[in-house]
């Protein structure tokens, strides 16, 4: 089996359980998930199955669109709702004129400080190693793009606590509980990330995914990898040069993106290739898919 299956993932299970699961029920090793939705994270998670775990990388270089519940009054050491309380403020009031200001402040490249509950690597460590061993570390910046940042609910008053929900478009390593916290912080308040929904990714939508039960229950389909791919064009090869590309020749350039994808006279994705660097009228392969 190879292809592109999408899930809605439920939310208290991460991102590696819910890889797991389904590998357990198509009984193949070789899946993969593009793009980590922490556990309590719902919504869209592409997963790769077989020749497809070549294009994870591709897949998770898209775009992402969430939906976001904010509670402005409370700081937790995650940045979400599930964490150790470490600031509360209560009587929090804030307008709504004053929290779409704020929303439009962060629309455009911003630099992110990277949460300290986060897989990324620091000194070859990831970062929540350290926050568990209660060791100080330097947290590393990232310039993200956000592209679209809405307010979608009324403000709602609880627990003295002000609740309201976001839409926000953003590019490939935004983190939202981080945004979160940064928006708090521009309207006065410390900030957490109650809950959060990926709706969009690149091309893939909610209400293309499945549940892992409509998996167990046989009722899902699974996309190939050259219509999942549509941010990148396709060159139909000869026969011969078909041979050539299956052998991981070097070719001619005949395109003018930075990648290609590669298919034959069935019609089946067999590569995809990309500029040669040492030649730029050359192209090489990137992905094989055969």
């Amino acid at each position: 089996m190879n292809g592109i299956i999408l899930i809605d993932k439920p939310t208290d299970m991460t991102s590696r359980k819910v890889v797991d699961k389904i590998s357990n029920i198509l009984k193949t090793k070789r899946i993969g998930h593009a793009g980590t939705l922490d556990p309590i994270a719902t919504g869209v998670l592409v997963l790769c199955v077989g020749n497809a775990t070549k294009a994870v990388e591709l897949l998770t270089n898209f775009n992402k669109e969430y939906i976001a519940s904010v509670t402005l009054g409370v700081e937790t050491d995650t940045l979400d709702i599930e964490g150790t309380i470490l600031n509360e403020v209560n009587n929090v009031v804030v307008t709504k004129k004053q929290v779409l200001d704020v929303l439009n402040k962060f629309i455009g490249k911003i630099e992110q400080e990277v949460p300290k509950y986060s897989a990324i690597k620091v000194n070859g460590r990831r970062l929540y190693n350290y926050a568990r061993g209660n060791k100080l570390v330097e947290l590393p910046k990232r310039n993200v793009e956000i592209f679209e940042l809405s307010l979608i609910s009324d403000l709602k008053k609880s627990n003295d606590k002000i609740e309201f929900d976001i839409k926000c478009q953003v590019s490939k390593g935004t983190y939202i509980r981080s945004l979160i916290r940064d928006i708090g912080l521009e309207l006065g308040y410390p900030a957490c990330m109650s809950s959060l929904r990926r709706v969009k990714q690149g091309g893939f939508s909610i209400d293309q995914c499945y549940s892992i039960e409509d998996v167990e229950n046989g009722s899902y389909k699974i996309l190939s990898i050259r219509e999942t791919l549509t941010n990148i064009e396709e060159l139909i090869v000869s026969k011969e040069l078909e041979v050539k590309i299956r052998n991981g020749a070097i070719i001619d350039k005949m395109f003018d993106a930075d990648r290609i994808k590669i298919i034959n006279s069935s019609g089946d994705l067999i590569a995809i290739y990309k500029t040669y660097e040492l030649d730029n009228s050359k192209a090489k392969p990137d992905k094989m898919f055969i």
